[in-house]
């Protein structure tokens, strides 16, 4: 096992399996290629370049920097390698807080994405003290709206995000932190 990494910008939370913490640029080369591959990109946007990478990095790193909230890192114990980003983001004039996921096509099939997503809605309903929290899910995207059952989370219909992502379809899955009290027992089970 790996010793458990940190980030300057924010907290580092701890799994079974997995470390999650905020951006470092020693996460460039494997989210670059995550980012690379249409297939694991289908839903959010498309595949990048290595410098449109490096600016999304330095995006999520911004929101740490300006919000104490962003997608953190994440790192698997055993290897120490980038599997990811999840985390707890609410860019400007998105439509609700959410709990997002995506996965390096390594890491999906494995069960990493509930088990980081799990302790990240902990985070934002226990440190962040949010409310409530959603996920954008793009209505073709079976594989997310099974992480999305998973966590307890419903499906509260159509969505829309701001520019330049408005032209993409969602539906708005979610739950409220007293739903979540009752659903995190449940997941533990």
């Amino acid at each position: 096992m790996i010793e458990r990494p940190t980030s300057p910008l924010g907290p580092t939370l701890e799994t079974e399996r997995l470390f999650l913490r905020p951006p470092t640029l020693e996460d460039f080369p494997r989210w670059a290629e995550f980012q690379a591959d249409p297939e694991t990109t289908r839903f959010i946007g498309g595949a990048q370049s290595r410098h449109q990478v490096w600016r999304t990095i330095a995006s999520v790193a911004g929101m740490w920097a300006l919000q104490g909230e962003g997608m953190f890192s994440v790192i698997e114990k055993t290897t120490g390698d980038w599997m990811g980003r999840i985390g707890p983001l609410h860019p400007y004039d998105w439509p609700g807080r959410e709990v997002g996921w995506s996965l390096h096509r390594d890491a999906m099939g494995k069960g990493y994405a509930v088990e980081a997503a799990a302790a990240t809605m902990d985070y934002a309903f226990d440190e962040l003290d949010w409310p409530d929290v959603i996920h954008c899910i793009d209505p073709d995207n079976r594989a997310s709206e099974k992480v999305a059952e998973r966590l307890g989370s419903t499906n509260r219909g159509p969505g829309r995000a701001p520019p330049p992502f408005h032209e993409m379809p969602l539906n708005l899955w979610g739950q409220t932190r007293d739903e979540w009290r009752v659903n995190r027992l449940k997941l533990r089970r």
